[in-house]
């Protein structure tokens, strides 16, 4: 199946935002083929989100910019593809070295209709971005997806906790990337790895916009369950390579009767 013909995308990117906004927590599960695309979609989940790590694993291939840009549109444009109607958000990670309108350009082609960018630049052996270094490429993405007309759902990610040895204040660093992506344009901020709900709750305080928290499907989030996030105020959760992950055990003990 062909992905989301252009013409449609602007209203599937419209819908993507508009379900951060509905008062209630999204859950955006982590595909990484069609399969299990098809699968979560028809579970009712309203929209998808693809992992990097997921779909790299899926191709044999590893995270952290491992894959090529074009491996990586390929797998989008198979799920995209698979799941016509849906909106779906990409992890690019931090844009595989592409300008920001190229990427947006042809991130849109494949179907997606919002994506992860991350200050973690895999390409350049994984430095960290300055704050404005990471909000300028995220407005160069709003720009760019503005001009297409597209309410590009741009999902600002900070590593701030994943390298918390470099700051002395982590959350109030994650706080600072974040309200810098939101004003370049971002529509939802990914401080991942917030350890605690008091750190998460700072973070909630302090941004205007949504905020996405990664989970575990069984073990809930570092800040509590879901019903926790969602009296919070969370706006978006997701699992990372968390879903497929956990899957692992289960697909052994399912054959391994028949070893």
């Amino acid at each position: 199946m062909e992905p989301s013909s252009p013409s449609g995308l602007p209203a599937l990117a419209t819908r993507l935002l508009e379900l951060h906004h509905t008062g209630t927590t999204l859950v955006l599960p982590n595909v990484w083929d069609a399969w299990s695309a098809r699968v979560v979609a028809d579970a009712g989940f309203p929209a998808l989100s693809i992992g990097s790590h997921p779909l790299a694993d899926s191709r044999g291939q590893g995270d952290n910019e491992d894959m090529t840009l074009d491996d990586a549109l390929d797998g989008i444009r198979r799920i995209c593809g698979a799941v016509p109607g849906v909106p779906v958000t990409a992890d690019m990670e931090s844009g595989y070295g592409t300008e920001p309108a190229e990427l947006v350009e042809r991130l849109l082609e494949a179907g997606a209709v919002g994506l992860n960018i991350e200050d973690t630049v895999h390409s350049e052996g994984g430095r960290m971005r300055s704050v404005a270094e990471h909000a300028d490429y995220i407005g160069g993405l709003r720009r760019a997806a503005d001009a297409a007309g597209v309410d590009l759902v741009i999902n600002a990610r900070t590593d701030a906790f994943v390298k918390k040895d470099r700051f002395e204040d982590p959350t109030a660093e994650a706080i600072t990337r974040m309200q810098a992506c939101e004003e370049a344009g971002s529509r939802c901020s990914y401080p991942v790895g917030a350890p605690d709900a008091a750190s998460l709750q700072r973070i909630l305080d302090a941004l205007a916009g949504p905020v996405n928290v990664i989970a575990h499907p069984r073990k809930g989030s570092a800040a509590g369950s879901l019903e926790d996030l969602q009296v919070m105020g969370v706006h978006r959760v997701t699992f990372g390579p968390l879903l497929q992950r956990e899957l692992a055990p289960d697909l052994a003990a399912l054959v391994a009767p028949w070893r």
